[in-house]
């Protein structure tokens, strides 16, 4: 009798060995297939570079770098290829709030100004009603004031300061906004409370803790040559463009990371926080972190909800949220001049991705996202990268259409109403800063902020076509106003006007 028990036994460990070693390999099969996917999308997509980590069921199963740093080279991306985290930095930020609040320094009803007390913002009442949670979920009202520093080179103290000048474009949490600005006043509060720069903290706080040696808090940072260089498609060709750095407003979007490092902090965020030593915030905090806080709108939300039948849609602290196939699907994208991210988790199947690529706006990031949802998880083989290029690709040509239209219709046969050297001076505007514009080998050269150059050439009357050294930069159209006594009174770019000082 214990002979056949002890058979059985025997039997019933074999059978568990064999259905290991049969999951083992089903695991094995996917990431093969998935990977053989990630392939051929890419030379659809046109996107020199990528590099993908995946965590499942808390284990890291899968980093692998794709394709080149830097098209026409041999430089091959891999697992340690920095590249930029752009908006998926604000996740962290959140965290580094979180970590505070934990320690008793601050809580999410805090008033701002009781920190920062310099904050001034248009509207008296958000000034002073704006909370610590605030910062974090794109309510305030204040719409989206990313020409301080994209188009600008202000710092973070100079920007905070024009902040009072932008005009909300909805009423104090009524609606949601995407705002950068906002994150990097969040990092602000945790440097006045911490008294450490938000870079330092949050290397201490989080990088060092989960072992990411390999991440840096700010672009400048990143000196090593293995790094991804920004890709854009112009005229169908894809180009190297330069690199843009959003060091201005760094808790919003600065980090840059590698495959290698960002999937143990994918892994950490699955787990309720927890790493190898500890936790970085508590349990409860970390739901809270991820629980719905804005209902988003349609209009601000990913074009793929159309494709993915969201049902709701939402915003956490750091994270937008949408439904998929039952389950609930925190993700953030990034997104800089000719780079691209995207972090997605399904904390209910403890499942997670990231995904960076070296061309602007590839939106393959968000195809493969929901090919592995289907791959590893929930079933389903929708060929999600045909599909939203398909789709991406109808979007791309109704905007261009809706470009076309906007194409001032030329009056030929007209002049300058002045010499061109008139035309040439300092033109100003509170908000937006400056254009410096001189006469060079008989062409008008504009300047805005020293930072956007452009050749001015004629168009009509007192309109000149812009085009801009940033080959990626699409052609504008800018005008000169003339005062009661005929000479040049301000300037005017896409609805913006300029003063002439100089």
């Amino acid at each position: 009798m214990r002979k056949y028990i002890f058979l059985f036994f025997l039997a019933l460990l074999a059978s568990g060995v064999l259905i290991a070693q049969k999951k083992k390999m089903t695991l094995n099969d996917s990431l093969s297939q998935f990977d053989a996917y990630v392939t051929n999308a890419m030379k659809d997509w046109k996107v020199p570079g990528m590099a993908i980590a995946i965590v499942k069921d808390n284990r890291v199963v899968f980093t692998k770098g794709y394709g080149v740093r830097e098209l026409g080279t041999d430089k091959m991306v891999d697992t340690k290829t920095y590249f930029a985290c752009a908006s998926t930095t604000k996740a962290m930020t959140a965290v580094c709030m979180a970590i505070l609040k934990d320690e008793g320094k601050v809580n999410w009803d805090d008033r701002v100004i009781d920190y920062l007390p310099e904050l001034q913002l248009y509207d008296p009442y958000v000034t002073r009603e704006l909370r610590i949670r605030d910062l974090f979920i794109h309510n305030s009202g204040v719409g989206n004031a990313d020409y301080l520093w994209s188009d600008n080179i202000l710092t973070s103290d100079e920007i905070l300061k024009k902040m009072k000048l932008v005009k909300p474009s909805y009423s104090f949490r009524s609606s949601f906004i995407y705002q950068n600005i906002f994150y990097m006043i969040a990092g602000k509060v945790i440097e006045k409370i911490s008294g450490k720069p938000w870079s330092d903290y949050v290397k201490e706080k989080i990088f060092i803790p989960l072992g990411m040696n390999h991440t840096k808090a700010l672009a400048s940072e990143v000196t090593d040559e293995n790094q991804a260089m920004p890709h854009f498609i112009v005229d169908g060709k894809v180009i190297m463009i330069e690199k843009d750095l959003a060091d201005p407003i760094a808790p919003a979007g600065a980090v840059n990371s590698c495959a290698d490092d960002i999937a143990l902090w994918m892994k950490c965020m699955i787990d309720s926080s927890k790493y190898e030593k500890g936790r970085l915030v508590q349990p409860d905090t970390w739901k809270y972190l991820l629980h719905p806080q804005t209902i988003v709108a349609d209009a601000e939300f990913y074009p793929t909800q159309y494709l993915t039948h969201a049902n709701f849609k939402t915003y956490g602290m750091g994270w937008f949220q949408q439904d998929y196939k039952g389950y609930k699907l925190n993700f953030h994208t990034g997104s800089l001049d000719g780079a691209t991210a995207i972090h997605a988790q399904l904390p209910d199947k403890q499942f997670g991705i990231y995904i960076f690529g070296n061309l602007d706006h590839a939106e393959l990031r968000h195809a493969l996202v929901f090919k592995a949802l289907d791959f590893f998880e929930l079933g389903g083989n929708r060929d999600w990268s045909t599909d939203m290029l398909h789709f991406y690709d109808s979007i791309k040509a109704e905007n261009k259409a809706r470009e076309a239209k906007d194409i001032p219709v030329q009056v030929v046969n007209t002049h300058p109403s002045l010499a061109l050297d008139s035309y040439t001076g300092r033109y100003e505007n509170e908000l937006y800063g400056f254009v410096e514009i001189v006469l060079a080998d008989g062409q008008l050269k504009a300047s805005f902020n020293t930072k956007i150059r452009c050749t001015l050439t004629h168009y009509h009357y007192d309109t000149f076509k812009a085009v801009y050294e940033k080959k990626e930069y699409p052609a504008s159209y800018i005008s000169f106003h003339l005062d009661t006594n005929g000479k040049i009174k301000e300037l005017e770019e896409d609805g913006i006007l300029f003063e002439k000082t100089k």
